[in-house]
């Protein structure tokens, strides 16, 4: 206990340290000593703090098949430990830009002039946008580079008397207030009689002559090829703040240095718990800010005299507590149109009319709505007024299933008791972006690519776009056609009103199904078969999601059935895989080996080169033999020399690009190897059903009737399904059974 009790006293020692090193009071000479040292950090307002909160967690590459991205840092919420991540935002890298390309522009022209709007269907990341933004803005605001500052009204007790007045006791002394020089910011609280802080958080250098101030910023923003902000180059200090700084000053006879006296500058911190500088307003009715007077509660008496015939009034409500860092207004459009009009003239002056005053809070505006609110706005004859204040930034659905299973796998997954089998989510995640995706149209491209888009199918599509694969079925031409536009692809409905990712399952639908999966009680697991049967039920209720009740298209698109049949198939061919590898009998490095050795052959043959055989200890001509039946084995009719000058010249283009690296033969040329695969395994289809069905009697029934060889083999099977695959016995069995109907019931063992 002592140890521990010794530790707790360490910590608070540090916390003392902390205390003085963030600077946490200040006097306002000290604080005009920061501003020195930093000046750009400390005359920053919202836009600028938010654009330097982005850049400072930097950018990272991201490289996908439909384009190049840039991703901003802190949507992965770096800082936190990895049950905190599980909340980050994943992908969206688009809206990302668009934002901070909103953030640079208030910042550039030293006001914030609209207000951002996100917009997409319900579930899209909207909030989770905003959150992300509020956390990172919680963390920045504890660090060097993030500090924010605002000031407090300080008034000391009076002497020789119980009853002083605050800051003005009955002698001489404490009537003339602070001496030049003097500060009653480090007071103690004992000392204190009233502090009244600025409930907008005013920025501190408001309290310089507005011709000082400019001078001062004029030297600060110099050949940056920025200006200062309007907070400081235009502004001024609260209605409360600026009626106690013309009372002092009054009393002082225009001694500034004195007024100052009175100012305590402190840090603050932005805390989305205690509502300062990150608030998220719903779409209640109630406005969202009032004020009410200062004194009414307190004595006339207790104020200095200087101020007992002034009337303070202090503001409230979430414009004032977002006041120097960001408010949302969550689903803005839900709200009459009457109860958010004040906001046209805020963006357009910066400030809101209260009954007693005009505040003028520091602060980025940024709001969500669904499509289907914003669309209605857009018939209401107000919208041209609100178009031109407001920045539209659109947040649709996932189409890259890749991305929408790492949802699931961070937030769900965590939270289900149950072992999770392999592909439940990545089952869930491909119904979801197939429920969104929509049929090319040929006529938006050029031959030969507009047939090759409209041929593809959802399922195709979804793959093209996760992974860059294209369908085994194309000739190389036409896979290099259409890997080559992968993106032209990605981006062909962005102009569209009806945008691809507008529509289709929600995440939050999606949660759901894995929630009631994961307590099916024929499965012991999270069982992807648990997951397609609560998908399908799911595609029952029509009568409450609009994206079942949309028209199916030729080619599958719209078609839930469909998409269920494609995946139970897409389940089973994994499960088949990874039983071929499990068993021993497919080695899967032959398949590459194989492929890899008639690449080089090829090569050999169009330069009219010899390759070094090992056996025979000489060089030799290429294998015209060898690379015949290869062709034959990928299924080539013809042409076989057109054939391989492709397949070269798609290896030298790969080189080109990336000199030095080894090829990546699985990546280039998936469809070759997935043929040279299912060629190989044709021959040992059999001996797969037998240890399957092995596999199934020793989990089911303890290996009753197995010889020992067979009890053997399927237990080493079954390891290896555990150590490679990620299985457990459970669903091992379940996915062993279902292949035994399904993909081996022709076979007769």
């Amino acid at each position: 206990m002592g140890a521990l009790f010794d530790d707790v006293r360490a910590g608070l020692e540090e916390e003392r340290g902390h205390f003085s090193k963030d600077r946490r009071v200040l006097s306002f000479d000290e604080y005009l000593a920061l501003v020195e040292g930093a000046p750009r950090r400390y005359t920053r307002d919202a836009a600028r703090y938010l654009r330097d909160l982005f850049e400072h967690y930097g950018t990272a590459p991201i490289e996908r098949p439909y384009g190049h991205f840039t991703r901003w840092r802190l949507f992965d919420l770096p800082w936190e430990d990895e049950a905190g991540r599980a909340d980050a935002l994943v992908h969206h890298e688009g809206l990302q830009a668009e934002v901070f390309r909103c953030l640079h522009t208030f910042a550039r022209q030293g006001k914030v002039h609209r207000m951002v709007l996100l917009h997409g269907p319900n579930g899209s990341a909207k909030s989770t946008f905003c959150a992300s933004i509020m956390r990172a803005m919680e963390h920045y605001a504890r660090q060097d580079e993030g500090a924010l500052y605002r000031f407090n009204w300080i008034f000391p007790r009076g002497r020789g008397t119980d009853n002083a007045r605050i800051g003005f006791g009955p002698s001489a002394r404490d009537f003339e207030g602070p001496r030049p020089g003097e500060s009653y910011a480090h007071l103690e609280d004992a000392a204190i009689e009233a502090k009244l802080p600025c409930e907008l958080r005013d920025h501190p250098l408001l309290l310089l002559p507005r011709a000082l101030r400019l001078k001062l910023l004029a030297r600060v923003y110099e050949g940056t090829g920025e200006s200062a902000p309007e907070l400081l180059t235009r502004g001024g200090l609260s209605h409360k703040s600026q009626m106690i700084f013309d009372a002092l000053l009054s009393a002082y006879r225009g001694d500034l240095e004195r007024v100052l006296g009175h100012v305590q500058v402190e840090r603050w911190y932005i805390s989305r718990r205690y509502r300062q500088g990150a608030v998220t307003l719903g779409p209640q009715m109630a406005a969202d800010a009032k004020e009410r007077q200062v004194t009414a509660p307190r004595s006339l008496s207790s104020l200095p005299p200087s101020l007992q015939n002034v009337s303070l009034f202090e503001p409230y409500g979430e414009l004032v507590d977002a006041a120097g860092g960001l408010l949302e207004y969550s689903d803005l459009l839900k709200r009459p149109l009457e109860a958010w009009k004040y906001l046209l003239i805020m963006i357009e002056t910066g400030e809101v009319s209260l009954n007693a005053s005009n505040i003028a809070p520091n602060l980025v505006l940024m709001a969500s709505s669904n499509e289907g609110h914003l669309d209605a706005f857009r018939e209401h004859p107000e919208y041209p007024s609100f178009r031109g204040r407001l920045e539209l930034a659109r947040a649709g659905y996932l189409r890259d299933w890749h991305a929408e299973r790492l949802i699931y796998d961070r937030q769900v997954v965590p939270g289900i008791a149950r072992h999770v089998a392999p592909h439940a989510t990545e089952m869930a995640a491909l119904f979801a972006v197939l429920s969104r995706m929509k049929k090319p149209v040929s006529d938006r491209y050029p031959r030969p690519l507009g047939h090759l888009a409209s041929e593809l199918t959802p399922l195709e599509k979804a793959d093209l776009f996760a992974e860059g694969r294209v369908p085994a079925r194309l000739s190389d031409e036409q896979s290099k056609e259409l890997r080559a536009n992968i993106a032209r692809l990605w981006h062909e409905y962005d102009h569209d009103a009806h945008y691809e990712g507008r529509t289709g399952a929600s995440p939050r639908e999606i949660r759901g199904v894995l929630g009631d999966a994961a307590q099916h009680p024929e499965y012991a697991c999270l069982s992807p078969f648990a997951v397609l049967e609560r998908l399908s039920d799911l595609s029952q209720r029509s009568a409450e999601f609009e994206w079942l009740r949309q028209e199916s298209k030729t080619g599958g698109y719209h078609d839930p059935q469909q998409f269920l049949r494609l995946l139970r198939a897409r389940l089973l061919d994994h499960g088949e895989e990874a039983l071929r590898s499990a068993t021993g009998l497919i080695d899967e490095a032959r398949y590459q080996e194989s492929f890899e050795r008639y690449v080089m052959h090829v090569s050999a043959w169009l330069k009219g080169e010899k390759i070094f055989n090992r056996v025979t200890n000489r060089d030799e001509p290429a294998d015209e033999t060898m690379m015949r039946e290869t062709e034959q084995n990928l299924g080539v009719a013809g042409a076989h020399d057109e054939f391989r000058k492709n397949l070269i010249s798609q290896v030298a283009a790969w080189a080109i690009d990336h000199p030095g690296e080894g090829v990546p033969y699985a990546t280039l040329f998936p469809q070759h190897l997935q043929k040279l695969k299912e060629r190989y395994y044709g021959t040992r289809r059999k001996l797969v059903a037998g240890y399957t069905e092995a596999l199934v009697r020793l989990i089911a029934e303890k290996g009753d009737g197995l010889d020992d060889e067979d009890q053997k083999r399927a237990a080493r099977t079954l390891e290896a399904l555990t150590d490679r695959s990620g299985y457990c016995p459970a669903c091992a069995r379940d996915m062993a059974v279902a292949l035994l109907k399904e993909r081996f019931s022709d076979i007769k063992r």
